[in-house]
This record gives C-alpha cells, sequence and structure tokens, in this order.
C-alpha cells in the first residue's frame, strides 16, 4: 500500500476535529458548535477522498509507465 498523501493526511485530521466539535457540541447542547464540527468533518472527507482519488492517479500512470519501459526492454532483447 502507498503511503498517504498530504490531502489524505490532513482530511483524516480534519475528520477527527469535526468529530470532537460535533458530539462536544451535543454534549453541551451547543448547536452551533455541532453544526460547525460535522460541517468540518464532511469537509475532511471530501480532501480526503480527494487524496485518495490523487494517489490513484499516481499509481496508474506509474503503473503505464512501467508497462512502457519493460516492453522497451522486451522490444530491445528481440
Amino acid at each position: 500500500m502507498a503511503i498517504p498523501n498530504k490531502d489524505e493526511i490532513k482530511g483524516t485530521w480534519e475528520q477527527v476535529k469535526g468529530a470532537v466539535k460535533d458530539k462536544v457540541g451535543e454534549a453541551t447542547n451547543d448547536r452551533d458548535l455541532e453544526a460547525e464540527g460535522e460541517v468540518q468533518r464532511a469537509e475532511g472527507e471530501t480532501q480526503e477522498t480527494w487524496g485518495k482519488f490523487k494517489r490513484g492517479v499516481s499509481e496508474t500512470v506509474d503503473a503505464v509507465g512501467d508497462a512502457i519501459s519493460n516492453a522497451g526492454k522486451n522490444i530491445n532483447r528481440s
């Protein structure tokens, strides 16, 4: 498995902070803090998903590059 990128890590962190705010808001009956936490958690999920997408694209590009390189080596051996 590849190493998570900056967006994945930051997105996960934002989700954690948002979840804490959400729960603290629920416990203290602070609806504004609860709503802020829900929004922050959703934004974190979006950022993490974007990071995973970018990593997938990068891995695909690397795989295509490897395939082309291997094909070139096989042609040269013939």
